[in-house]
């Protein structure tokens, strides 16, 4: 259902293939080496995104990538939607 921690679509990613990229939902690390944060954080929480923390949206994701030119609030409005997705499996699912 989710794609990433921080709410990228990698499937959509036009860039995935170029730099090997499998998501990091499926990769230790970040393709680009060093560490995510985001990845970091919502791990040692053991959440699937960070739309299922307590804090969401937290200071780190609302900032994270504006410093390079990219709108954060659309990776939070993607863990909105996966949020509200799992809300509705499990409300039918009981």
């Amino acid at each position: 259902m989710f794609e990433s921690r921080c709410g990228v679509l990698c499937n959509s990613c036009a860039r995935k293939e170029k730099v090997n990229c499998k998501g990091c939902t499926q990769m230790k690390g970040p393709f680009w080496g060093g560490e995510c944060k985001v990845k970091t954080c919502c791990e040692s929480k053991e959440l699937n995104h960070c739309g299922e923390c307590d804090t969401f949206p937290c200071d780190m994701l609302s900032n994270m990538g504006k410093d390079r030119g990219f709108d954060p609030t659309i990776k939070i409005e993607q863990c909105r939607k996966w949020l509200s997705e799992e809300k509705s499996l499990n409300d039918s699912l009981n």
